[in-house]
């Protein structure tokens, strides 16, 4: 069974947001990466280098909180309230692929799926009523 997880698009402070939810939930990080880090990112702007391009913050039982800066150096473009995505982590390759064409069945697809610089299986799509969908299989640790 998948698990699912929000995915929230701020414009640049990520890092002060993500700190104020580790205040508030407590807990340690379990992914923090800036842009300037990613492989195969290409080239960023030296101002946005130091942005945040995932922080994954553990809350709860088998929930995290996740999150980016929505970079307009990059194309993005971010209205407040409409800045997350649902994030689902499936358990198979297989699994992402069903769910990824259902739920992107007469929407939008915004990222195919394809093996992605961080060595997942990731995709993103709107679906038919507007909501944001985001498909991440990690593949088995060697």
């Amino acid at each position: 069974m998948p698990t699912i997880n929000p995915y929230l698009n701020f414009l640049g402070n990520t890092e002060e947001v993500f700190n104020f939810y580790k205040s508030v939930f407590g807990g340690e990080f379990s992914s923090f990466v800036r842009f300037r880090d990613m492989p195969g990112a290409g080239p960023i702007p030296e101002a946005d280098a130091n942005k945040i391009m995932h922080v994954a913050l553990p809350i709860g039982k088998g929930n995290t909180l996740m999150g980016t800066d929505a970079l307009e150096s990059m194309g993005h473009k971010l209205s407040i309230g409409d800045n997350f995505s649902l994030s689902i982590t499936p358990e198979s390759k297989e699994e992402a692929d069903k769910i990824f064409n259902g739920i992107s069945a007469g929407g939008k697809i915004e990222m195919p799926l394809a093996d992605a610089p961080w060595g997942a299986y990731f995709g993103m799509a709107n679906d038919k009523y507007g909501i944001k969908w985001m498909i991440n299989y990690e593949y088995p640790k060697k």
